[in-house]
């Protein structure tokens, strides 16, 4: 099964929660560094009110994981850069800053 894209970084096999879409393409947007961003599984998470929110989990080969929280549902992020993780938790700060808005 071929990967749909938007702007060649950010790939789509399946849905993506609401409101992480706009995150992601404003981050994309504003960060030439990420390589890529494939959203990942979804789950229902109680604790996911608000604001989109997203945080670093852990290292991977060529970036690192996230997750993201909207709208009562947690879906995984892997996130291809070459970014630290502290550029890249402001990256996401200020994308989610302007996404909310």
């Amino acid at each position: 099964m071929r990967l749909r894209s938007t702007n060649d970084r950010l790939k789509i096999e399946h849905s993506i929660v609401d409101g992480v879409r706009r995150l992601l393409g404003r981050l994309l947007e504003a960060t030439p560094e990420i390589r890529s961003v494939v959203p990942g599984r979804i789950a229902k998470v109680r604790d996911a009110k608000g604001k989109v929110s997203v945080r670093i989990t852990v290292p991977t080969t060529n970036g690192y994981k996230a997750i993201a929280l909207s709208d009562g549902a947690r879906q995984e992020l892997f996130i291809s850069t070459t970014m630290t993780k502290e550029a890249l938790e402001a990256a996401l700060d200020q994308a989610a800053s302007k996404a909310n808005e």
